[in-house]
């Protein structure tokens, strides 16, 4: 993946205007393709480890109905441009108000923007941080046995160790293709919410542990997931993840983290994490831990029984689909924080020791 937005992405950015401009002139509909981001336009396999586009494409031709989308995606394809040439950069927050200038071109909403910004992405097949995007949102917290080598504005190489933040975490910055890493952890932890991200450090877990924990705070960012991929690579440990047992923490979190999604397939191969398995919260953990319990919602339902039937990852593992049928069953759903019934300490002394135990259990 290439590091930095380079000329190539601003040259691709020209060519693509001129062939639309040279189709105007001579009076022929001008087209632009874009892969379909959905899960119908992805396969899985466990070789490749994430899913990858099956080559399903929406094309957009220029007429009455789609002139305000074409000019947009254009528009967008110009701020890019200019942002690179420019060695700029702007949030995808600034990206909509800056289409406020564009007459009727400019867009209502953000999600608006956001949406023709995932396009022009997928059109070239380059992430958003190399057209000069960023989001605005960080991208995770990090403690533990790890060391940080980033570089200062002025090309200062820093060593950051993220055993010396007190009660508090080193955050993952937005670009992290030139950081470098040295740990000799045993383990990464990935663990969704902030609290128990918090809890594990108050009670120094990765000290008495030898391992980096990881805030992911909900759905891990691009920026987080890339961290945890390289940091995979680079140290060649296990990696866990530690979520609430719902739905949502099955498949927006933990899928996306291991597998991607298929919004962003055309990236995948970069932001997820094939080697990281699944620690818990599982259904099983509900009967074993004799753990208090929220029913399940219509929405928790309905997720779990599209990813039974529509989820290459979900299809392709039986276990998981075992696991999806048991919450069915039970109608329940457990938040991480539900330990806490046990004793503020348990899932430091009793929950993860015993689950380390046995890792080869772990869902895939």
């Amino acid at each position: 993946m290439a590091k930095r937005s380079s000329p190539a992405v601003s040259d691709k950015i020209k060519d693509t205007a001129k062939t639309i401009q040279q189709k105007i002139l001579k009076k022929h509909k001008p087209t632009m393709s874009t892969p379909v981001r959905s899960l119908s336009n992805v396969k899985y396999s466990p070789k490749s480890g994430y899913f990858q586009m099956t080559g399903k494409n929406k094309v957009r031709t220029l007429t009455v109905g789609t002139v305000k989308t074409f000019a947009q995606t254009l528009k967008m394809m110009s701020l890019s441009k200019e942002l690179i040439d420019t060695d700029d950069m702007a949030t995808k927050r600034e990206a909509y108000y800056i289409s406020k200038n564009w007459g009727k071109a400019g867009f209502a909403e953000q999600p608006e923007s956001d949406t023709i910004m995932d396009d022009v992405e997928a059109m070239f097949g380059v992430n958003r941080e190399q057209l000069k995007f960023i989001p605005e949102e960080k991208g995770g917290d990090i403690a533990g046995r790890l060391i940080v080598i980033d570089t200062d504005s002025k090309g200062k190489r820093l060593k950051i160790d993220c055993t010396k933040f007190g009660s508090g975490a080193y955050s993952i910055p937005i670009d992290v293709e030139n950081l470098q890493f040295s740990s000799k952890a045993k383990f990464i932890l990935a663990i969704e919410t902030a609290g128990m991200f918090q809890r594990l450090v108050k009670y120094d877990y990765w000290d008495k542990n030898n391992c980096i924990l990881i805030s992911m705070g909900g759905v891990p960012t691009r920026a987080c997931r890339r961290f945890i991929r390289r940091l995979s690579d680079k140290l060649k440990i296990p990696v866990y993840a530690f979520v609430d047992g719902d739905p949502y923490g099955y498949f927006n979190i933990y899928r996306t983290l291991k597998v991607g999604s298929g919004n962003a397939a055309h990236l995948n191969e970069y932001f997820c994490v094939p080697k990281v398995r699944f620690l818990g919260v599982t259904p099983q953990d509900i009967i074993d831990y004799k753990l208090p319990t929220h029913p399940l919602k219509d929405v928790d339902i309905k997720r779990a029984k599209d990813a039974l039937k529509n989820d290459p990852f979900v299809k392709h593992h039986k276990p998981w689909q075992a696991a999806i049928n048991q919450m069915l069953k039970m109608g329940v759903r457990v938040e991480q924080q539900a330990f806490a019934k046990h004793g503020l300490d348990f899932v430091v002394n009793n929950y993860l020791p015993r689950k380390l135990k046995k890792t080869a259990q772990f869902l895939p």
